[in-house]
């Protein structure tokens, strides 16, 4: 990864939830969907208390949620930044999830233990621009899961977006027109990475002020992940569109049997 993506998320951290139309709502509704695609596959789906690592949690969007659904959860992130908020927001939301600092692929050396479910969420892996720390990534993640353990990570549809090469989202307006969330993407001439330019525009005491940050994704094919999954050591892969599983990415899940 390049050093931007620390950059991108140490700076991001406090003004994160901004991205979001409510970000307690998103809390709430992203641990409710993702909670019932990991018991669906878990062996035991009624069973309480599985342990699950967030190994890219940020400020805990997800971390938070599902460990109001039950789960014994762990986080950790590439930035301290985030990790720091997402003890603080753990807090004030009364959930005990234990964080750390660690990057996806080191994870076999900077965390302790196995879990039931290692989760990877809202297009982190996509940071990894080389097949080379895609494996190694995939490969620390492998390590992290128990035996018949699940593996879940979400990204955005790149086999959509790819050909299309979108120049940018469309402006969300939030808080009756005093907030407004875009990207703009700057595509390499083969539309396999990206540049993002995250912006976020609030009107403060009659200002307009201007966030900017910007990092780069590998616009990472399902096939692809599919065929690195396996190289890893996973089976059992299955993809689940939003129309299926309710969630606003793709979903991938994987199984890890020895």
């Amino acid at each position: 990864m390049e050093d931007s993506v620390l950059d991108f998320y140490d700076d991001l951290a406090e003004a994160y939830h901004l991205i979001f139309v409510d970000w307690n709502q998103a809390i709430a509704r992203q641990g409710e969907v993702l909670s019932k695609i990991i018991h669906a596959k878990l062996a035991d789906p009624d069973q309480a208390g599985y342990s699950l690592l967030d190994c890219s949690c940020g400020i805990g969007t997800q971390a938070i949620g599902l460990a109001n659904h039950g789960f014994q959860v762990s986080g950790t992130d590439l930035s301290s930044v985030s990790i720091e908020r997402a003890r603080e927001e753990a807090a004030a939301f009364g959930v005990e999830i234990i964080f750390g600092v660690a990057d996806f692929r080191s994870l076999a050396q900077e965390v302790p233990g196995t879990f039931d479910v290692v989760l990877s969420a809202d297009n982190a892996v996509p940071h990894l621009l080389t097949d080379d720390d895609l494996y190694l990534a995939l490969s620390n993640m492998y390590a992290k899961v128990k035996n018949d353990g699940v593996l879940l990570i979400t990204i955005r549809d790149y086999d959509e977006l790819a050909p299309e090469k979108p120049r940018a989202t469309e402006p969300r307006v939030f808080d009756q027109g005093k907030r407004i969330v875009f990207q703009v993407w700057d595509w390499a001439d083969d539309a396999t990475t990206y540049q993002t330019n995250q912006f976020i525009l609030q009107e403060i005491n009659g200002s307009w002020i201007t966030k900017h940050n910007k990092t780069r994704y590998r616009a990472l094919l399902r096939d692809e992940l599919t065929a690195m999954l396996m190289k890893a050591g996973f089976s059992e892969i299955e993809w689940l569109m939003p129309s299926e599983s309710g969630y606003y990415q793709p979903v991938v899940t994987a199984r890890k049997i020895k």
